[in-house]
């Protein structure tokens, strides 16, 4: 498929679906995918049990990892002609915000600005929303024994904090994914909609719902 996409970021709180449709969307235009991978994050276990006591190294942790994966894109970009990461650096502030404390946001804060300078940025943040009781179930359904500790009110104040960071957005486009209903794994008609309006979207904010006709 034809397009003049360099580098997609996909985002969206816990549960949302954001990592399958990276995923799909590497397979699709045939490019290179950059993964989180929680699972290197040594501290998450026990953020997720007391986020109070862990939140700090977790967040320098993730912040270490983001910014290596994105130095590893930004050094390469000509290894492959399309990038698609499950995450947005700038999303990182967002749980910095949620889990720590004045002093140590001051700390994190200052370590992220010196990270973030030299790394390249989107072309296009897709963003994926679901209401609470999806993000829920889906979580329940995943079976991860670390995100079932997650507190219901973690939850709530996260999906919060999304829509107030992609509400003042404007460092790139923002595609607004109604994601309540769509199964970007099998559904391949709601898949294939939204890939021809990632694949021809312009500046500014847009908007996807499977039920609607596109624009």
């Amino acid at each position: 498929m034809e397009h003049s996409l360099r580098y997609v970021a996909v985002e969206g709180p816990i549960g949302v679906g954001k990592t399958t449709l990276a995923q799909r969307l590497a397979k699709s235009l045939r490019g290179k995918l950059i993964q989180e991978a929680p699972e290197k994050n040594p501290f998450l276990d026990a953020f997720y049990r007391d986020p109070e006591l862990y939140g700090l190294p977790t967040q320098l942790q993730f912040l270490m990892n983001r910014r290596e994966s994105l130095r590893y894109m930004t050094e390469n970009l000509q290894e492959s002609p399309f990038w698609v990461s499950d995450f947005l650096f700038a999303k990182d502030r967002l749980f910095a915000g949620l889990t720590l404390d004045a002093p140590q946001y001051d700390l994190y804060n200052s370590i992220a600005n010196e990270l973030a300078f030299d790394l390249v940025v989107p072309d296009l943040v897709v963003y994926l929303q679901a209401p609470l009781e999806v993000l829920y179930d889906r979580i329940e359904k995943r079976g991860k024994l670390s995100e079932q500790a997650i507190a219901s009110n973690y939850i709530e104040r996260l999906q919060r904090a999304y829509t107030e960071l992609f509400y003042n957005y404007t460092d790139t486009p923002v595609l607004i994914v109604n994601a309540s209903e769509i199964d970007f794994a099998t559904n391949d008609s709601d898949y294939g909609q939204l890939l021809r309006q990632i694949t021809t979207i312009k500046a500014g904010r847009h908007y996807f719902n499977p039920s609607a006709e596109l624009a």
